[in-house]
């Protein structure tokens, strides 16, 4: 038994992620209590949990998207696991970044009829986005 599972929280930990990097679309920011201070919860597409927003990862999204939460719904995040510092104790961590954009395919000049297809190149991997939130 994971013994995250028997404090389940409302909110997405790093544990949640068990080490995959997710693609995620923002669905909405929220202002919730927590610890009697109000907090944004950023929701996701397709998932229950919701991550309480700090400043370095609302500054990421905000610098990509715009300061405006609202212009955020559909946006694309990754969400990661990292060790951070945290009251003086390295910690684990979601953090967000930004997918890289893919640039635009060009069309070959001209293409011959019997030409084979241009052969496609490696990348790395996808991120993970099915994860159990």
């Amino acid at each position: 038994m994971r013994i995250s599972a028997a404090f389940p929280s409302d909110y997405l930990k790093a544990a949640d992620l068990q080490g995959r990097q997710v693609k995620v679309k923002i669905d909405r920011v929220e202002i919730k209590e927590i610890g009697g201070e109000p907090k944004p919860i950023l929701y996701f597409v397709g998932k229950e949990k919701g991550v309480v927003l700090n400043k370095t990862n609302a500054s990421n999204i905000a610098a990509a998207y715009g300061d405006d939460t609202d212009d955020w719904q559909d946006a694309e995040v990754i969400l990661f696991e990292a060790m951070v510092d945290f009251q003086g104790k390295t910690v684990p961590a979601i953090r967000v970044r930004i997918p890289p954009r893919q640039p635009a395919r060009e069309r070959p000049q001209s293409v011959l009829a019997n030409e084979a297809p241009p052969v496609a190149t490696a990348r790395s991997p996808d991120p993970d986005d099915e994860i159990p939130f």
